[in-house]
């Protein structure tokens, strides 16, 4: 299947978002033990916190997108079938919950979950950026979303989060580098 413009936009944001893991792991690795778990005052308190944040938020939506509320899947068999890993993961019950009390587990869970994504991606048609998405935020809430913005929203919440996180790596010391999906562009 070959890619189209859109479609390739979400598989640069998903080389982006695992470019922009392995590197946020590998410098919180470089931090003085207990260092990651620390209280930094950060809206999930600590760097530990906010990575965990990013791997509940990212599970809770990918799990939408793999079940879909609707009786048949919103998206082409291809891109449902490369989410299928995620069906044996229990959902959140909070966007809090600790999923690993360490950092070492935390980052091979995060690669592996960076892979599905890149699976995903790889999957997507354009037919199912076109999709409706149907889902019931942890509220209760139900909604009925476009499948190509809530794609936005997912990627532009990890950039957000990762922001936080490079601050306070930045506050403890650690430069994590360039972080600029620019890094990422090649020359036309």
């Amino acid at each position: 299947m070959s890619s189209s413009s859109r479609t390739r936009h979400f598989q640069l944001l998903s080389d982006y978002n695992s470019w922009m893991n392995q590197k946020l792991y590998q410098a919180a690795a470089a931090l003085p033990a207990g260092e990651a778990a620390r209280e930094r005052g950060a809206y999930f308190g600590s760097l530990l916190g906010t990575l965990n944040h990013l791997l509940v938020a990212d599970t809770i939506w990918l799990k939408r997108f793999a079940a879909d509320g609707g009786t048949t899947p919103a998206l082409s068999p291809a891109a449902f079938a490369a989410l299928a890993p995620l069906r044996a993961l229990a959902m959140p019950s909070s966007l809090d919950m600790p999923l690993f009390a360490a950092l070492a587990p935390m980052a091979e869970h995060r690669a592996w979950l960076d892979g599905v994504i890149a699976a995903w991606t790889a999957a997507l048609a354009d037919a199912d950026l076109d999709a409706v998405l149907h889902f019931t935020r942890m509220n209760g809430e139900r909604n009925t979303k476009p499948v190509d913005g809530v794609l936005t929203h997912f990627f532009n919440h990890q950039t957000h989060h990762r922001g936080q996180a490079t601050t306070l790596l930045s506050q403890a010391g650690v430069d994590v580098g360039v972080t600029d999906l620019l890094a990422l562009l090649p020359n036309a």
